[in-house]
């Protein structure tokens, strides 16, 4: 697979709200194409990196590069998919899409087109004119997806865009972005409490500690990702490193 993903690094980060380091002295590589997660205590800074590495926070100390270059603000190559439903509820599922290709600078003469194909894409087949508010939680993180990767992004920062959903929606939803992310590869950082979700999306998996605390560990994740994968060396490893963080209660066993 040709990788269209970009490289990003975290050098000596430090990251505050009100003056009280919530990321002191990060240093942490995502590599070109991979899938990088981000998992830690509640209120260890998860959402804050990923909140730098968009450009969305500026660092009080430090640096944040893509492809070597300094990161001083938002730019096209790095998209962000929250939690949160962020459509636009008055526009339609299409129209959400569509304004993604616009503003990577697709002719409009060709987005509708793009935009249908995305729809199919994701399973939504039937629903290209429905507004947010009469799709289901599932139905609209699909379309978040589309919209997030339809702008041909290098790299993707996902803050636990599945949180919220149930169980069997949730599974449905991993195994839908691994799929579109095979097809249109790009650099994704993904943030998640949950263990498991960690061992099957990612490529290796970044344990913060507590705000202000040092990085944890860095673990690969052994490969193919389909179910049958002994991965009870990397989970046990995983838990470990977040017990040692002293909070495992939002990590499902």
């Amino acid at each position: 697979m040709t990788t269209a993903g970009i490289g990003l690094s975290l050098d000596r980060l430090r990251l505050s709200y009100t003056g009280a380091p919530v990321i002191a002295d990060l240093t942490l590589d995502v590599r070109p194409g991979e899938i990088l997660i981000l998992t830690g205590p509640s209120g260890c800074g998860k959402s804050t990196v990923l909140r730098a590495l968009a450009g969305l926070l500026r660092p009080d100390a430090g640096t944040v590069r893509a492809d070597g270059a300094e990161v001083t603000g938002t730019d096209r190559d790095r998209a962000v998919v929250f939690q949160d439903n962020a459509l636009l509820p008055w526009k339609t599922v299409r129209a959400n899409i569509e304004l993604a290709l616009k503003l990577r600078g697709e002719p409009r003469t060709g987005r509708r087109a793009l935009a249908d194909r995305w729809i199919e894409e994701i399973g939504l087949t039937g629903f290209a004119d429905f507004l947010p508010k009469s799709l289901s939680g599932g139905m609209r993180q699909r379309v978040q997806l589309a919209r997030g990767l339809a702008g041909a992004p290098r790299s993707v920062m996902m803050d636990e865009p599945f949180g919220a959903l149930d169980t069997q929606t949730r599974n449905t939803m991993q195994r839908l972005l691994i799929e579109t992310w095979s097809t249109h590869p790009t650099t994704l950082v993904f943030v998640t409490h949950d263990v498991d979700e960690a061992l099957q999306l990612g490529d290796r998996i970044a344990v913060l500690g507590r705000a202000g605390e040092p990085l944890r560990a860095v673990l690969d994740v052994p490969r193919p990702r389909e179910l049958g994968v002994d991965r009870t060396e990397i989970r046990a490893e995983i838990i470990t490193a977040l017990d040692h963080s002293g909070d495992l209660t939002e990590v499902p066993a």
